[in-house]
């Protein structure tokens, strides 16, 4: 997804993924021996959290574990990991990266990935579950303006170029800070200039409590204020299959009565 060419031994035996996403989506298509480490956010499936080798962070990864598991495929992603790190197993292993703004983007990487693995057929059973999810979600009567928030001191939401984005607009919702990139850091006066009517907060990677609740209210005291299972909304694989009856149940408690599309 980045453009570049990756020669691998087909299928690969041993595949380290530091995403945890991608961990999950390798799970889900069968890679139970093939998958020989993953990080220690890879907390789905959980079997896999306690006896895989746990390779660092997303950003801190441990080389010298990977190098200790050659790996014949590495899988990453270009916002999660370093660039630097990624560069330097390149050099060594094959590393294939995902690139992930959009819902596109995520069915796409999941039908790469399979291909990648030798599931395909797996990976289009599945992409189709998650593609037929998204039908269904209910009609507003017009956007519900929202901010989604992700961390905490300071306060940082997310752009319209994020995948977290553009979940939230599949439901109908919009992003008040869509013109904005990435996840700007926003303080509470301009929160209260673009004054949304609803309000998220994420689980991950800052897990909002009800206490953060109080803070927003101070300054939008008629906003629906909601704290939010965050992997629902940023995990681009396997997990968006749960994430469409997750966000349906959601919108139906901010729109009630509103007619399904």
């Amino acid at each position: 997804m980045m453009g570049r060419v990756v020669e691998i031994p087909f299928p690969p035996k041993r595949i380290v993924s530091v995403v945890p996403s991608q961990t999950e989506l390798l799970h889900d298509l069968g890679l139970e021996d093939e998958v020989v480490g993953i990080t220690k956010f890879c907390v789905h499936p959980e079997s896999w959290f306690r006896s895989k080798t746990r390779v660092g962070g997303t950003k801190q990864l441990h080389l010298d574990k990977i190098r200790a598991l050659q790996p014949d495929l590495i899988i990453a992603n270009k916002e999660e990991n370093t660039q630097q790190q990624i560069e330097e197993l390149a050099r060594e292993f094959p590393v294939w990266v995902s690139d992930i703004h959009t819902i596109v983007d995520a069915l796409e990487m999941i039908a790469h990935v399979g291909k990648l693995v030798g599931k395909e057929d797996a990976a289009f059973h599945l992409g189709r579950e998650i593609e037929l999810g998204f039908y269904g979600f209910r009609k507003a009567d017009r956007p519900v303006r929202t901010a989604y928030f992700i961390w905490y001191k300071p306060w940082m939401t997310v752009g319209g170029d994020t995948f977290i984005s553009h979940m939230v607009e599949a439901m109908d919702f919009e992003n008040v800070f869509k013109a904005r990139a990435r996840y700007p850091e926003i303080s509470l006066e301009e929160l209260k200039e673009a004054d949304p009517e609803l309000v998220l907060l994420s689980s991950e990677p800052f897990p909002f409590k009800e206490q953060h609740i109080a803070e927003i209210k101070e300054v939008l005291p008629n906003a629906d204020v909601l704290l939010v299972d965050g992997e629902m909304f940023s995990w681009y694989g396997s997990r968006m299959r749960l994430a469409t009856p997750y966000m349906k149940e959601l919108q139906k408690k901010i729109l009630p009565g509103q007619r399904e599309d």
